[in-house]
């Protein structure tokens, strides 16, 4: 076998420790990751990729089951097929095997759902549902998997070579400790959260941090939070009986006056307007 397959729903789950090169995804619920001094969440529009050896914890804490779909890749898979796609015939011919090299590390983060690796997670998830699977079957699809896995990681390596840095090993470090505080704030943005914790978790000075964070993503730490926020509240506002006040404050806002009027300046209408045009 290439590579093993999680699937099980639970309503709560605690683990730690380290795993293969896994690939997490869960289509149901919110399921909380923490690996390498940052938080990830992981939700149906999302998946995370952890590297071989990673030490990482997983808390499924929920009140429906949550459904697992997570795939482990054993050791020397990735190498073997970045091998193939990346060397010339004539290499391939003389030397099958990859040469000993140091281990793909791929970028630890959350990716959102794509056309690319996600139409081949389905597929598979699908078939598990169905019926047991022939290993032969099985093995084909992790390679499969695993050339999709290395697109997406060649893609991430073009935003990489985007950032403003001189040496290549400077923005790829920039990049993962950009994405690391990234993904915290994705998951934690219903909870009060300053530039110098941000800062902290990817361990850069509050200054450099927000100059970087705003080259990469085109808005500030403040900015990107505010915009997390105001998506949840547009679903509870249309999704949900709670009242805008309850909703400003479970979605993380500090006041009702400040999240009426950045709701309005971003959806150009008031969250009262907003529900009752959604629901007309």
């Amino acid at each position: 076998m290439t590579g093993s397959i999680l699937h099980a729903r639970s309503c709560h789950h605690y683990w730690q420790g380290e795993e293969r090169l896994s690939i997490k995804t869960f289509f149901s619920g919110r399921v909380f990751y923490a690996a390498g001094g940052g938080i990830h969440a992981v939700d149906p529009q999302s998946y995370l990729v952890l590297n071989y050896g990673q030490p990482y914890t997983i808390a499924i804490d929920s009140a429906s089951p949550v459904e697992s779909f997570c795939l482990f890749f054993d050791p020397g898979l990735a190498e073997e097929v970045y091998h193939s796609m990346t060397s010339k015939p004539e290499r391939l011919l003389a030397l099958p095997e990859p040469p000993a090299r140091s281990a793909i590390h791929f970028f630890e983060r959350i990716y959102p759902h794509d056309d690319l690796l996600t139409p081949a997670l389905l597929q598979l998830r699908t078939a598990v549902m169905l019926c047991p699977l022939e290993h032969d079957w099985l093995n084909e699809q992790f390679h499969s998997i695993m050339q999709r896995l290395l697109q997406v990681h060649f893609n991430v390596w073009r935003e990489v070579e985007m950032l403003p840095a001189v040496r290549a090993a400077t923005r790829e470090e920039i990049y993962r400790r950009l994405y690391r505080a990234k993904d915290y704030a994705d998951a934690l943005f219903d909870t009060p959260l300053t530039l110098h914790e941000l800062a902290d978790v990817a361990a850069l000075s509050p200054n450099h941090f927000l100059r970087t964070f705003k080259q990469a993503f085109r808005q500030t730490p403040y900015q990107y939070i505010v915009s997390k926020r105001v998506e949840r509240a547009q679903v509870l506002l249309l999704h949900s009986d709670l009242s805008v006040t309850d909703i400003c404050f479970s979605v993380g806002f500090e006041s009702l006056g400040s999240f009426s009027w950045l709701f309005r300046r971003r959806v150009g209408l008031s969250p009262d307007r907003f529900r009752r045009q959604g629901r007309s």
